[in-house]
């Protein structure tokens, strides 16, 4: 690109020392990179800042917070909603710089590639995996704790577009890793529930888990990913069954 184009990227952290240099330096082709750190302890700060971020740190921890604060701060008019996991190729940089230059939609969703221990998942929910993240800076996320949504009126649907080229994500090291986010999400996401003032039924605990494993085995064809969607499947079902688990555990305690 001759020019970088008029795009600020903006990327919550917390703990990502490993991942967040390489993260940054795929970014040079944009105008401005905002690393929005929630008080890492593992040298994600120094990282970010030596591969050439704008970093915010000491911020309020949770996705939606801090990408909202570095949405706030961004200078160009056009923003892309990134994680440290994730990557974007040289195919979806040249389409996000002429989209941002001539916006023909008033946000965007791109889907992502999604590697799985090794391997790209065209099946099961994942397969499927679009997400909403290019859009003006006026905008921000709320919503779910874990996986946080942006928010646009409901008037706004017919004006989201979607981007031709893929995100990669790469979202777990190994199965231990992928457990330990799982574990995390189900507290997040017991929270969640409970200040709803929802209760853990048998039901929940029970047979949610082995909907979803029926779900994304069957209905969505993990079931010829061979081992791999049996993993992937099971996983799911887990993360499902952790939530619920830590509600009802919230019910007992409380």
């Amino acid at each position: 690109m001759a020019s970088p184009a008029p795009l600020t990227v903006v990327i919550p952290t917390l703990n990502e020392a490993s991942q967040i240099g390489d993260c940054v330096r795929g970014l040079s082709w944009t105008s401005e990179v905002i690393v929005v750190d929630a008080g890492s302890k593992d040298g994600t700060v120094a990282s970010a800042r030596a591969a050439g971020a704008r970093v915010l740190d000491a911020a309020e921890p949770g996705i939606a917070a801090q990408r909202n604060a570095g949405i706030a701060a961004a200078k160009n008019e056009w923003v892309f909603a990134l994680d440290a996991d994730e990557r974007i190729g040289p195919a979806l940089a040249t389409e996000l710089a002429g989209v941002v230059i001539a916006p023909r939609h008033e946000a965007y969703r791109v889907k992502r590639r999604n590697v799985f221990h090794g391997e790209v998942l065209r099946r099961g929910h994942w397969g499927h995996d679009w997400v909403l993240r290019l859009f003006r800076r006026e905008r921000r996320f709320g919503g779910k704790a874990a996986h946080p949504g942006l928010q646009l009126p409901a008037t706004a649907a017919p004006a989201i577009g979607a981007l031709t080229n893929e995100l990669d994500h790469t979202p777990y090291r190994d199965l231990g890793h992928h457990l330990d986010k799982i574990v995390l999400y189900g507290r997040l996401g017991a929270a969640e529930l409970a200040a709803k003032g929802r209760r853990a039924s048998f039901s929940d605990v029970a047979l949610r888990p082995a909907f979803r494993f029926w779900r994304d085995y069957i209905l969505h064809g993990s079931i010829l990913d061979g081992r791999l969607g049996v993993i992937h499947a099971g996983m799911s079902a887990a993360s499902v069954f952790f939530k619920y688990a830590f509600l009802w555990e919230r019910q007992r305690s409380g």
